[in-house]
């Protein structure tokens, strides 16, 4: 009898989180687009290599330089979405630039 409760209590447990992660929003950018980041040699750890935010949400993703420069990019070349790629063509600002 315990197992069956501790078998519902560890299903229901999963479907909480399950609903979240799937209400959660995301921001434009993506896993894949990290993932073709990391293959071209760029150190894309994580979302921080563009966004300003650990984990950013969709609509409230705040971008670092180099992915204000992105956004940048991808409205100058009209694309649907950013190319990693374009990281070749991007230079990175020094610490007395910022200022």
């Amino acid at each position: 009898m315990k197992k069956t409760g501790v078998g519902i209590g560890m299903m229901a447990a999963f479907m909480v989180v399950a609903a979240w992660l799937a209400g959660s929003g995301v921001a434009t950018a993506t896993l894949p687009l990290q993932k073709k980041a990391k293959e071209l040699g760029y150190p894309a750890a994580n979302c921080q290599y563009c966004h300003v935010d650990k984990l950013p949400k969709k609509g409230a993703a705040v971008s670092n330089d180099r992915g204000k420069w992105l956004h940048e990019e991808k409205e100058k070349r009209k694309a649907k979405e950013v190319d990693p790629a374009w990281l070749k063509d991007y230079v990175e600002k020094k610490a007395d630039e910022s200022k």
